[in-house]
């Protein structure tokens, strides 16, 4: 049955062609074969456009990803991930320069901030600021030296804050600087004073009271016998002093005690000549709170003739 349909359809297919004529069989068969081949050549040039596409999209992903691969890489000169705790690949926030000498970045960015210009720098913590330097000592302290006396005494120059003299008129005379601190106290001493006239130094001033100035003056006084002499205090200011004591001997020993009246030791320094005379300066630098003083006595320790062996005293200045 089947094959008889198929040759019923077999001739009724070629009774329509038998029916064309040769020319329309011709083109129809040449028309079928182009449109075919048209077709396959479209085909293929849709599948080259697509590859071509393709390829395109494919170069431009592959830039892209090479960009952002190299936008999110760590900037030159930054530190590795881990030194200070930013992970790798993540960029600085904007406006955020890095601080100058330092390596990595130093923290997040600050709100408000222009470019280039840094956050304030933190207050220091109280333990990383250095200890207060300790207030200058105020203890008393005491030194006594003693030099050769110079020949010319400039008592204006030397007594900066005060300075008596004693002899320019006879044994109890005595001249004191006009406006000083007066500092200096004559507390007196065992033995009657002599003023003289033949000391080797020259004493001058040019602020005194009550004689103004004075040029020259060879005047002093002196006490005779051993255990007599001369003593003198000088006020403690709370600040550093520098006493020079202008004083001599004639055929005896003379000795210097300086102490202080808040206590400790006694400083003592000898003058001696048994033959002739001696000078001496003697310098003492002390501090002392207001309220207390230096003490100083000068004194014949001992004497070598009985013809009045002395110790003697021209002048005294603080400064």
């Amino acid at each position: 049955m089947a094959d008889e349909d198929r040759v019923r359809a077999d001739s009724r297919a070629g009774g329509e062609q038998s029916d064309m004529p040769a020319s329309h069989r011709w083109r129809a068969v040449n028309a079928g074969q182009t449109r075919s081949t048209l077709r396959r050549i479209a085909r293929a040039r849709q599948r080259r456009r697509w590859a071509v596409e393709g390829l395109a999209v494919l170069a431009c992903l592959a830039a892209l990803g090479t960009y952002l691969a190299t936008r999110s890489g760590p900037e030159p000169g930054d530190d590795l991930a881990g030194r200070s705790g930013v992970p790798a690949g993540a960029t600085r926030p904007s406006g955020f320069p890095a601080a100058e000498g330092r390596t990595g970045d130093v923290g997040p960015a600050t709100p408000g901030l222009r470019p280039r210009q840094r956050p304030p720098s933190p207050d220091p913590t109280p333990s990383a600021s250095a200890p207060a330097a300790p207030p200058p000592s105020t203890a008393p302290t005491l030194s006594v030296s003693r030099a050769e006396a110079p020949g010319e005494i400039d008592l204006t120059a030397v007594g900066s804050r005060d300075w008596m003299h004693w002899g320019l008129h006879g044994g109890t005379s005595s001249v004191r600087k006009r406006g000083g601190s007066g500092e200096i106290v004559d507390g007196g001493g065992k033995g009657a004073r002599v003023g003289w006239d033949g000391n080797q130094e020259l004493v001058s001033w040019r602020d005194g009271t009550p004689e103004r100035s004075e040029s020259d003056s060879s005047n002093g006084v002196y006490t005779c016998g051993a255990g007599n002499g001369f003593s003198l205090a000088i006020a403690g200011s709370g600040e550093p002093r520098t006493v020079q004591v202008y004083a001599g001997t004639w055929m005896a020993r003379g000795r210097l005690d300086a102490w202080l009246s808040t206590g400790g030791p006694v400083s003592k320094v000898r003058l001696e000549d048994p033959y002739t005379s001696q000078s001496a300066q003697f310098t003492i630098r002390f501090q002392l709170p207001k309220g207390a003083r230096l003490l100083l006595s000068w004194t014949v320790e001992k004497a070598f003739t009985p013809h009045c062996g002395n110790v003697g005293l021209q002048a005294v200045a603080v400064r």
